[in-house]
């Protein structure tokens, strides 16, 4: 065992119990991604809770197995453990897991101050998901979002991102997002979105994942959230325009639906997300990136 796998099991150990009643809870998360240069990611996760209150408050410990097949290629497999928390005081949350494959730290955290101009600090860390991956390519990415309502009844808002990216080398990425929103009929959870994304790379293609010097995308859409008995359903989609310090100007496309359970302490939870995207990733300009996320939890 890695000291890096050590160390998490100790923290995990050392912090503090969630206040309250509390009980154990069994999880299972599914990731699944391929692309249009027949890149193909699968991650499938068993925790054990050992503190569980609510979907937002919980201590446990979780395996994953991870298969990553850039290109077509027979790829690879790893095996990883992590421990998850999260938990609230005041107006502040967080949460987050922090792991390892054995080789180095994985995870990711945030912490957010639920307020209504809502402020936002994370960090992730995770393999790149091309064939020098294997060889030990890692990506970390740290920042901060804040969302500004722009009138009282907060029918209009603007979000904005800041963050850095380093990767195993000598690349930096700084990146920028802004998402305008939109309330057009509160009645049906009618909202129109304006998201634009943008970074700059210091050493352009030193590796083989996408890194052209810069990228550019703006993408309107629109958007519909509804609630059933406390089910949340949400859907989006939008056409923009992308470019590239490599390529000339293209669309750009979105898709996306989310499905959420009530989070009730004592029953089933699910949480499940899709999305398509041709934003590009991996090695090259993917025209067509899907992925689906699901997350289930079970309390005792």
């Amino acid at each position: 065992m890695s000291r890096a796998l050590l160390a998490i099991l100790l923290l995990g150990a050392a912090l503090p119990f969630p206040s309250g009643a509390a009980s154990p809870a069994g999880g299972f998360d599914l990731f699944a991604s391929d692309d249009g240069d027949d890149t193909s990611v699968l991650r499938t996760n068993l925790t054990a809770y050992y503190r569980y209150d609510h979907p937002g408050q919980y201590r446990g410990l979780a395996v994953e197995r991870a298969r990553i097949r850039p290109l077509g290629t027979d790829g690879w497999s790893e095996n990883r453990v992590y421990f998850r928390f999260a938990d609230a005081a005041g107006d502040w949350k967080w949460n987050g897991q922090i792991g390892s494959n054995g080789h180095t730290l994985l995870g990711n955290a945030s912490i957010v101050r639920d307020i209504p101009r809502r402020q936002e600090y994370f960090i992730e860390r995770e393999v790149v998901e091309t064939r020098q991956g294997e060889q030990g390519l890692h990506a970390t990415f740290a920042g901060a979002a804040i969302d500004l309502p722009l009138d009282a009844e907060q029918r209009r808002q603007l979000t904005l991102l800041a963050g850095m990216q380093t990767f195993t080398g000598d690349n930096v990425r700084a990146h920028l997002r802004a998402t305008y929103s939109a309330q057009l009929v509160r009645e049906w959870g009618l909202s129109a979105q304006l998201r634009t994304r943008a970074f700059h790379s210091s050493h352009p293609g030193e590796a083989d994942y996408y890194s052209p010097r810069w990228f550019a995308e703006a993408i309107p859409m629109l958007r519909l959230r509804r609630f059933h008995q406390g089910w949340m359903m949400a859907a989006g989609a939008g056409v923009g325009m992308q470019r590239d310090s490599n390529s000339d100007a293209r669309a750009a496309r979105l898709v996306e639906a989310t499905i959420e359970s009530p989070k009730t302490p004592r029953h089933w939870y699910l949480r499940a997300n899709g999305t398509y995207s041709n934003t590009p990733v991996g090695e090259g300009i993917n025209y067509g990136y899907r992925q689906i996320n699901v997350q289930l939890i079970r309390p005792f």
